[in-house]
């Protein structure tokens, strides 16, 4: 389900969709919610990249025509396509 396009929400969110595109398609993205399942495996793949607090995952961004989805995790957007996951785990 997404949640709103980038530039639809607030003005901070305009000025990332300028910068912010997918980085295999170079086409836009849209916030989408992950699902519980896929969101605790991501905290679970992060968790060592965070010393003293627990990563927080519930959305990403997602690219309709690379068909990734990338991690949000405590808000940082992980725009790697080695770290993108399939479309498929939004079930969608």
């Amino acid at each position: 389900m997404v949640l709103y396009r980038l530039g639809e929400g607030t003005e901070d969110d305009a000025e990332l969709l300028e910068i912010l595109v997918c980085p295999k398609s170079r086409e836009p993205l849209v916030v989408v919610e992950l699902p519980e399942a896929v969101a605790a495996q991501l905290v679970e793949k992060y968790r060592e990249h965070f010393r003293d607090e627990e990563p927080v995952v519930t959305q990403a961004l997602y690219c309709e025509a690379s068909g990734l989805v990338y991690p949000i995790v405590s808000d940082i957007p992980i725009l790697l396509e080695e770290d993108a996951l399939p479309a498929s785990v939004l079930g969608a």
